[in-house]
């Protein structure tokens, strides 16, 4: 079994904007103050966030800001491999293995609301397969499994 995958702890924080920093620089972006700053707001929450959220954490800190604002940011730091879209839920939850792209599945606490990632890039990749053998194209996945966390379940 792959193991399990949680977002940084709260002292990981910086070393966590650090990385993405230097990942996003590799690519040729750049990850602004604006990108920095959400993507900070979404490490603190420690689980999945909706973009409202983020833009009412935002409005604390800096004042005025605008929802395209956030989903501009939001969009980029998907598009960088730095956070998850988890559509089912219309939110999103830093991804553990900041800039790495990779197949995972996403374990949500039913109770806490606490996300794990497990990286099950073979799993899916023979999910792929299987279905490209009955004439399907996937374009994207996304598996979310809910339930509940040992701490819930104890």
């Amino acid at each position: 079994m792959n193991p399990l995958c949680p977002p940084p702890l709260p002292h990981d924080t910086e070393a966590a904007l650090v990385r993405a920093e230097a990942h996003c620089t590799t690519r040729g972006t750049r990850l602004t103050p604006l990108r920095r700053a959400i993507l900070a707001l979404i490490l603190a929450r420690q689980g999945v966030v909706k973009a409202y959220d983020l833009l009412a954490d935002l409005q604390a800190q800096r004042g005025k800001a605008d929802p395209p604002t956030v989903y501009r940011a939001l969009a980029f730091l998907v598009a960088q491999g730095l956070i998850h879209r988890v559509e089912t839920l219309n939110a999103y939850v830093v991804c553990c293995q900041l800039g790495h792209t990779h197949a995972s599945v996403l374990l949500l606490c039913e109770r806490c609301q606490s996300i794990a990632e497990l990286s099950a890039e073979a799993e899916l990749n023979g999910l792929f397969a299987a279905a490209q053998g009955c004439a399907f194209q996937p374009r994207r996945q996304e598996v979310l499994l809910t339930g509940l966390c040992q701490a819930c379940a104890a």
